[in-house]
């Protein structure tokens, strides 16, 4: 079966939190070739992220084999969280909100 973009996000994010959503915006696009992710199952991937915004519009929080913890995060606490910079700035472009969307 294939799947729109939007599509494959509404699914990994049930797959992955137990929660429904619905696709409301687009973020932006964020790519670096220099970005390499390396697991600890050996898969390597460079960085590609088409990153959403949305709305729960059903379903409950449920931890999953893709997830060890999961919570909503009050904005001024974002700060204190750590994470890689390439996530900061999907966040802040989020919380910016950008009249178009990020190219990158």
């Amino acid at each position: 079966m294939t799947d729109s973009l939007p599509g494959t996000a509404v699914r990994e994010v049930k797959e992955e939190t137990g929660l429904d959503v619905e696709i409301t915006g687009l973020v932006g696009t964020y790519t670096d070739p220099r970005h390499v992710i390396a697991y600890t199952d050996g898969e390597v991937r460079r960085q590609f992220n088409v990153c959403f915004t949305a709305r729960v519009i059903g379903g409950r929080l449920a931890i999953s084999d893709e997830s060890t913890e999961l919570r909503f995060v009050p904005a001024e606490e974002l700060a204190k969280l750590p994470m890689h910079h390439t996530q900061r700035l999907r966040i802040q472009h989020f919380l910016e909100q950008r009249e178009r969307p990020y190219l990158g």
